[in-house]
């Protein structure tokens, strides 16, 4: 008989299951109540009982864990200063997707020479995940591959749906199932329809293929998420974080009859991936809010503790410390500067402000 299937496969290397590596890396007390902690903040904020608007702010993607964790205690003290109008989450991204080729995330190749050890980068970084919720300090992430939440998901506040996957099905479906607030961003074209039919899609009961605990096939039978919204990143050749780009995106809500939560992100086509515009999309979307903006209830920004970005080189050696391997990110100190000064503002108006 003449093989028909796997003729593209080299090998299927076996995969520890979710249950193991939650046993080496086990969830605490401590990170528990952060976890549910933050989402319970954010899920306030979805439902218009919390005032506060919330913010992702962290490194474009986690390369390093050791700067990574120096980003993340900087950033839990500062969460602490601008608690008062801004909930902080940390923005950790583990899986990059790509337009064609590049390294694919710290999941996909910790080590970053093409070994792709994907076991051991499962495993480091759900131990990353629970060294910054133990911090006390929540944690956001990008939902790619449609596994990889059976094995980290417990240890996530919330999760974003990316402008490339927002259309996809598997991914809405993952999303009615997941137990964290749920950011679709509108599509690279700029789109927001495709964000507005996820979120409806993701709040349906679903039933997919998926693997539980212990590793083994499933049917996954959810109940939808009622968590889910937009998040606005530009597109098309332009930016949409405008007051009439934010207004277009309320009704297309409306029509929908879907909550008006909307979430700008500062990065990506927003700022033209240019991390010295990041400030100013910040300025204008409080700027708005202060104005009388109702549907505004967070942002997104990506910083590390270097402004800028580099390759990653040949040499492993060379690369600089706490500087993204992908998108440009904003530097430490411009980070705070944006933090504090969105919270002078927002400090004085959100007492008053009135949610739709």
């Amino acid at each position: 008989m003449q093989q028909t299937e796997n003729l593209n496969v080299v090998a299927f290397d076996l995969m520890p299951s979710p249950a193991e590596v939650q046993a080496r890396c086990p969830l605490t007390e401590r990170a528990a109540q952060t976890v549910l902690q933050g989402r319970r903040s954010l899920e306030a904020i979805l439902d218009g009982r919390d005032r506060r608007l919330f913010v992702v702010v962290g490194p474009c993607s986690i390369h390093d864990p050791v700067a990574g964790m120096d980003y993340a205690r900087r950033l839990r003290a500062l969460a602490e200063e601008v608690s008062e109008s801004l909930v902080l989450v940390m923005r950790v991204y583990f899986e990059k997707p790509r337009t064609s080729l590049g390294w694919k995330g710290f999941i996909n190749d910790p080590h970053m020479d093409d070994s792709f050890r994907v076991d051991e980068g499962m495993e480091r970084a759900r131990r990353f995940l629970l060294d910054v919720n133990e911090l006390g300090l929540p944690c956001g992430t990008e939902a790619l591959d449609p596994i990889a939440p059976q094995y980290y998901g417990d240890l996530i506040a919330w999760t974003a749906i990316g402008a490339r996957t927002s259309e996809s099905q598997t991914h809405r479906e993952m999303s009615s199932g997941l137990s964290t607030p749920v950011g679709f961003k509108n599509g690279t074209d700029g789109d927001v329809d495709a964000a507005v039919n996820a979120i409806l899609s993701a709040g349906g009961a679903h039933a997919f293929l998926g693997i539980n605990g212990q590793g083994r096939t499933a049917i996954v039978r959810t109940r939808g998420n009622r968590y889910g919204h937009v998040v606005l990143r530009g597109g098309g050749g332009r930016p949409n974080f405008d007051t009439v780009s934010i207004s277009l995106t309320e009704q297309a809500l409306r029509k929908a009859r879907l909550p008006l939560n909307v979430v700008v992100d500062c990065s990506h086509a927003n700022s033209w991936k240019k991390p010295e515009l990041q400030p100013l999309v910040m300025r204008d979307v409080v700027h708005q809010v202060r104005e009388g903006n109702r549907s505004v209830v967070g942002m997104m920004v990506e910083s590390f503790l270097e402004q800028g970005s580099q390759p990653v080189p040949a040499d492993l050696s060379t690369l600089r410390y706490g500087l993204s391997v992908t998108d440009a990110c904003v530097g430490w100190d411009t980070t705070v500067e944006m933090l504090r000064a969105a919270h002078q503002v927002l400090r004085e108006v959100l007492p008053q402000r009135q949610r739709p």
